[in-house]
């Protein structure tokens, strides 16, 4: 699903590096244009991978085009365009290309290396310029204040080539996924970031090291939030700087859909609880087991309105992630381009709304998991799963 649905899986990154001086949205669309998508239909080619424009997956021109562009806003998309010619149909054809060979060709026995080569080569590109490629497409969302990256996919595949497609574009540039330790360290109040640094496990500062090494922080925190679920109020107030104001109260639960796995003799074993919870009992059944929660599904309700997601536990990617509803007036004489743009910037506040709510209830977990008082919690929890 695209960024602009009501529901969108997807995982942020943070950009780093210099960025140049002058003007940024000007640059960024340079760059984005150099590396558009081309077209390959009329083609016989059999990838394409390049930038198109959100409003318009058909349009690659970011040269001085404004409808990407929106306020402190950057938004683009990925293509890949591939045509995938099924093995047994190129089988067919290559051996009756093989056959006419030899057909016309009496005094071999068999068709020689090389030609089998050509022979091949040629039918792949015939079946190609048959065939037409099939399209998929990434929304990226750049917020140029805060050089926060949103991609709405959670595809490692995706994912890799959006970062490497992202890096041909913007060379002095890279991107740091914002795993569990990096969120972590973007919400944390100073008071409590020297105990977060001790608490890191992480023999370096790459990120694989410290997604591995601080895989105790989303699995501490899904067991604290089930446990708070299920004994606490469910009631929290907004705490971390974004569109809403600090202190406005909120509500978080876990429910619906709960997956856990343990590593054992025989591999991983996986638990997946799914429906309506009232009291987790298949849940606890498989923590006393020694399983861990490492995906679930968050709600967030504030208000009258409702935020929905599956957090992926070890690298915090939000899997189906549900907003409220885009609610935009339709008026006449309003055109459509402002139309669009209009539900793009609820969109976004709705988007930052789901996220600032989120990185409140995560940042009222660090303040009981780097406290002093967590021992005593940690033996209420052990307490509560053995009953």
């Amino acid at each position: 699903m695209g960024i602009m649905s009501n529901t969108a899986s997807i995982c942020q990154f943070q950009v780093a590096g210099d960025l140049p001086e002058g003007n940024l949205l000007d640059w960024i669309g340079s760059c984005l244009d150099k590396h558009a998508f081309r077209d390959i239909e009329t083609s016989a080619d059999e990838l394409s991978i390049g930038w198109v424009r959100t409003d318009d997956y058909q349009n690659s021109d970011f040269a001085g085009a404004q409808l990407f562009r929106k306020d402190h806003y950057v938004s683009f998309t990925l293509r890949r365009d591939q045509r995938r010619i099924p093995t047994p149909l190129l089988k067919a054809h290559q051996q009756r290309a093989e056959k006419e060979f030899l057909d016309g060709n009496p005094a071999f026995f068999r068709v020689p290396k090389q030609k089998r080569e050509d022979i091949r080569d040629a039918v792949r590109l015939s079946l190609c310029a048959r065939t037409l490629p099939a399209p998929a497409m990434y929304d990226i969302v750049w917020d140029t204040r805060n050089g926060l990256v949103t991609l709405a996919s959670l595809s490692s595949t995706v994912i890799d080539l959006f970062e490497t497609e992202f890096k041909k574009s913007f060379p002095n540039l890279r991107l740091l996924m914002i795993h569990p330790f990096a969120r972590a360290a973007r919400v944390v109040p100073e008071t409590l970031s020297e105990e977060l640094e001790k608490s890191n496990l992480a023999s370096s500062e790459a990120a694989l090291d410290l997604i591995r090494a601080n895989c105790w922080i989303g699995q501490d925190f899904l067991i604290w939030l089930l446990y708070q679920t299920i004994t606490g109020s469910g009631e929290y107030s907004v705490s971390v700087k974004g569109v809403m104001q600090q202190g406005e109260p909120f509500t978080a639960f876990m429910n619906d859909r709960l997956l856990l796995q343990a590593s054992g003799e025989a591999g991983v074993q996986k638990v997946t609880v799914a429906g309506a919870q009232d009291d987790f009992l298949e849940v606890l059944a498989a923590l006393r087991m020694g399983k861990c929660i490492t995906e679930a599904t968050i709600h967030l309700e504030k208000d009258e309105n409702a935020w929905k997601l599956t957090l992926k536990g070890e690298l915090f990617h939000f899997g189906s992630f549900k907003c409220p509803a885009v609610q935009i007036e339709k008026d006449s004489s309003v055109d459509k381009a402002a139309e669009a743009e209009a539900a793009f910037f609820e969109r976004m506040h709705l988007l930052e709304s789901g996220f600032q709510l989120f990185d409140s209830l995560f940042t009222a977990f660090l303040f009981e998991r780097l406290s002093p008082e967590w021992a005593s919690t940690l033996v209420k929890m052990k307490a509560w799963i053995a009953e």
